[in-house]
C-alpha cells in the first residue's frame, strides 16, 4: 500500500473511482509535467451527492456541511489525479493550485472557510506536496445544485 492511501485510510477515507465526464469535456488534461483536473462535485462513495451537500451555503446549508462537501470534492480531485498520473506517492511532485466555487446565498462572504475543507484535505493527504495557491469564488448556482465544486492543478513526474 502507498503512504498516500495509508493516510487516507487513517482519515477514514478511500479514493473513489474517478468519475467519467458527463458532457463534452475531459476529466483531466495532462501536458508534460502538468495535470489540470476539471471541477469535481462532492459525490460520495455511492456516486451520489449527499442531500446535506446540496443547496446554498448561508441559506439551508451550514458552513460546516459545505466544508465537508469541499473535502469530498478534493477526494474526487485526487481520484482524477490518480487516473492521470498513476501512483500518487511516486508521481505527484506538488499540488500547484486549487480553485473553489461555492454556491453561496447573497450576503454569505465566508467562502474561504468553506474551501478550507478541500485545502486541509490536500495537505493532510499529500503533506508539504499538498500546499497550494488557491482561488475561492462565491457563485449563484452550480451543477446538480451542489454546494461546492473544486478544480486542481498539479505538477507530476
Amino acid at each position: 500500500m502507498s503512504a498516500t492511501l495509508d493516510r487516507l485510510k487513517e482519515l477514514g477515507l478511500a479514493l473513489p473511482p474517478a468519475a467519467a465526464p458527463v458532457a463534452n469535456y475531459v476529466a483531466f488534461r495532462r501536458s508534460g509535467n502538468l495535470v489540470i483536473v476539471s471541477g469535481q462535485l462532492p459525490f460520495g462513495p455511492n456516486g451520489q451527492i449527499d442531500p446535506a451537500h446540496k443547496g446554498k451555503v448561508g441559506a439551508g446549508v451550514s458552513p460546516e456541511a459545505a466544508a465537508e462537501a469541499a473535502r469530498h470534492c478534493a477526494l474526487n480531485v485526487l481520484a482524477q489525479l490518480r487516473s492521470a498520473a498513476g501512483n500518487l506517492d511516486e508521481a505527484v511532485v506538488s499540488c500547484l493550485r486549487l480553485g473553489g466555487f461555492i454556491n453561496a446565498a447573497p450576503g454569505f462572504s465566508a467562502v474561504a472557510g468553506v474551501m478550507n475543507g478541500a485545502s486541509d484535505l490536500m495537505v493532510q493527504v499529500l503533506g508539504e506536496r499538498g500546499r497550494h495557491a488557491r482561488s475561492t469564488i462565491g457563485v449563484a448556482e452550480l451543477p446538480l445544485d451542489a454546494v461546492v465544486e473544486v478544480e486542481g492543478m498539479f505538477e507530476v513526474r
